[in-house]
């Protein structure tokens, strides 16, 4: 969810002693169980050995600041070095992010991985290659026009250019770059920057004969439990994303709706081992009303720690800070400015208050 972002229609009905959500997935209905019985269901069988680098825990991270923000047609705007080391040393000290995930393997990310080197942080990790659009997705809520066929076969070309540019990472920093994620809901049915099952196998099979990390790619539940099959027989692992916010769910059903939705792909490829690439909860947003807010926000990420280090399933919090860039510029409040576990100024949220106090906090207890 780096972008604009959406998702599927959700409805309830009481069922007996459970709760059954109604699935509506292109125009078909799905179900999934939530409360205690969904939750014993679950059950994951995944080793330590089954980790990401052996590590539980990892936070997704883009550097963008106040009035920064990347290309979108007109130049980026990008953190300096002196920015993203002081990002890298918050991220650091936080015993839970050994593991951090980049987008993309464009500048920042290359300035981050230079950085990790240099530094001698204790951080390990999951690159990414962005891939843009190379087919127009009508289905897209907030794609208004067709995008023009030169666009998209510039895009091919701009693709093939970021593969490029994520072996030369991968192989310039073996011992940090632990994976490599080729693509981002670049297949999910309303993203703007869709990618043919086709030519994302392509571009895998391209960067697994160059480098000797695992490979991988990251979409929503949805996509890989319905039509992830073909594509889960190329990569190493399974990158899943999971957002019960934006599914119209309370802070008391989040944790058992990851659960399901983590536990629906599992089902759907039993051989796979699975790696949430996202999962978090808004501090602030103008869509999900009270149910954004710090509080939940720490609720949701320990329970999901919890969980994911029980069952050995490598989880990325989404994200570490703040992007204001992001969302609909005339609002303020909306959600995807609010993900971070810190504000876009850095200081902590409630979640990260135990590993970061907050001095205005701390003073006031004194």
């Amino acid at each position: 969810m780096r972008q604009n972002d959406s998702q599927v229609t959700r409805g309830i009905c009481a069922c007996s002693a459970v709760t059954v959500f109604l699935v509506l997935v292109s125009g078909q209905m799905c179900f999934a169980q939530s409360n205690h019985e969904m939750q014993s269901s679950a059950k994951i069988h995944q080793t330590a050995a089954d980790r990401l680098a052996g590590l539980p825990m990892g936070v997704a991270y883009s550097g963008f600041r106040h009035d920064q923000h990347p290309d979108r047609g007109d130049g980026a705007a990008n953190p300096s070095d002196k920015e993203i080391l002081d990002d890298l040393k918050i991220l650091a000290r936080n015993p839970n992010f050994g593991l951090i995930r980049l987008y993309d393997s464009q500048a920042n990310s290359a300035a981050a991985l230079r950085l990790i080197k240099a530094n001698k942080f204790k951080l390990k990790v999951m690159l990414g290659a962005w891939l843009s659009a190379e087919v127009s997705n009508p289905h897209c809520a907030w794609l208004k026009t067709p995008i023009p066929q030169e666009t998209l076969d510039a895009n091919k070309i701009k693709n093939q250019k970021e593969i490029e540019h994520a072996i030369r990472l991968a192989k310039e920093y073996p011992s940090i770059v632990v994976a490599v994620n080729v693509g981002n809901e670049a297949l999910v049915d309303w993203n703007d920057h869709m990618v043919s099952l086709e030519s994302i196998i392509s571009y895998v099979r391209q960067v697994k004969r160059a480098i000797r990390q695992p490979v991988t790619v990251a979409d929503n539940y949805v996509w890989w439990t319905k039509n992830g099959a073909p594509l889960a027989k190329e990569i190493d692992f399974v990158t899943v994303h999971t957002y019960p916010a934006w599914e119209n769910k309370d802070i008391n059903e989040a944790l058992s709706y990851s659960i399901a939705n983590i536990q629906g792909v599992h089902e759907a490829l039993p051989k796979s081992r699975l790696v949430i690439g996202e999962a978090g909860w808004p501090s602030v947003a103008s869509e999900f009303g009270q149910r954004a807010s710090e509080q939940n926000q720490k609720r949701y990420v320990n329970e999901l720690t919890a969980w994911a280090r029980q069952n050995n399933v490598t989880t990325f919090i989404f994200e570490a800070f703040d992007e204001d860039w992001k969302g609909d510029a005339s609002d303020a409040l909306g959600a995807e400015k609010h993900w971070g576990l810190f504000k876009v100024d850095r200081k902590p949220k409630l979640a990260m208050h135990e590993i970061y106090p907050d001095p205005v906090a701390a003073k006031a207890k004194e």
